[in-house]
């Protein structure tokens, strides 16, 4: 049985993560909560959440292993390379709304590839209720 690669992730995001998260945010909000949204993100403690749990909760697909950026993640991976931490704004049951992936889907998928029950280290936020 071959041996399963462990990831090793950083221990923060990386500082292009958050002007990434903004560029995806900004197409499902408008600007002033994508800043909001960003400088949470920033402050937010790291968290544990397993790779099948995310996508699951994020109601997305599972991108190939041979997907351009995932394939780049998985050799970082290979090469012991630190991945980044994703960013994450938390759905709402209540409303039907999704998890989003604001930064890190293919390194998500990533994880999964390498096993769904990779943990994750994830910043999360909760839509905020006014903003301004």
């Amino acid at each position: 049985m071959a041996k399963r690669a462990t990831v090793s992730w950083a221990d923060a995001p990386a500082e292009k993560d958050y002007p990434a998260a903004a560029l995806f945010l900004r197409l499902t909000a408008a600007p002033p909560l994508v800043e909001v949204l960003t400088a949470l993100l920033a402050q937010a403690p790291t968290v544990q959440q397993q790779a099948k749990d995310i996508l699951r909760a994020a109601r997305l697909q599972l991108l190939p292993a041979d997907d351009h950026e995932v394939a780049k993640d998985l050799k970082k991976v290979a090469k012991g390379t630190a991945l980044s931490p994703i960013l994450l704004v938390r759905g709402d049951l209540r409303e039907g709304r999704p998890l989003q992936i604001a930064d890190g889907y293919h390194r998500v998928c990533a994880g999964y590839h390498l096993g769904e029950d990779t943990e994750i280290p994830c910043r999360i936020v909760d839509l905020p209720t006014t903003v301004g």
